[in-house]
């Protein structure tokens, strides 16, 4: 188990989401993104799995065939566009509000942060997304949103594109 590196991992996450969040405007968001990775639930099977370099979910997945931290997690966290999903309803996939889309860019964004390092392009969320995006279920709408995002951060980076007023009106050229 690597108990230590696993927590500092999250808490290097959580600092870089946070700081993204103040800067569009979102600072609970921020602060309070990601605290279910602390419930034994997620803690536990993430420290176990964990490898430093992606996500320890992924690793559980490949062992496993599926991860205990993940289904706690979607559930309970609504910056993951898995929690919006509900096959019974009729909307499958509603918009998700904005301060969980927001969250969603800016969690995307340390992701790569997280685990890229000095690696990380302001290109790279835009080229990952592009590839996972055809995976998950979202509502067209935030999916325009998190292109336009991401595609304005490749090329103007972060600083110019994360601020409140950039989120709110492109948040709502797609989603109101």
């Amino acid at each position: 188990m690597h108990i230590i590196k696993h927590f500092k991992l999250v808490m290097h996450h959580k600092w870089l989401v946070f700081k993204l969040c103040i800067k569009v405007g979102e600072p609970w968001r921020g602060f309070m993104h990601d605290i279910s990775k602390f419930t034994p639930t997620e803690f536990i099977e993430s420290a176990k799995y964990y490898v430093g370099t992606h996500s320890p979910i992924t690793e559980a997945k490949k062992v496993q065939g599926y991860s205990n931290a993940w289904l706690h997690h979607k559930g309970r966290n609504k910056h993951h566009a898995e929690y919006w999903v509900d096959e019974a309803a009729p909307e499958k996939t509603p918009v998700i509000p904005y301060p969980y889309a927001v969250e969603m860019i800016c969690d995307k964004i340390a992701a790569g942060m997280t685990y890229l390092g000095d690696k990380f392009t302001k290109e790279y969320e835009l080229k990952y997304w592009n590839k996972e995006r055809t995976k998950i279920k979202i509502n067209e709408k935030n999916a325009q949103f998190i292109t336009e995002v991401l595609t304005r951060v490749a090329k103007d980076g972060i600083d110019k594109t994360l601020t409140k007023k950039n989120m709110k009106e492109i948040y709502k050229k797609y989603c109101e």
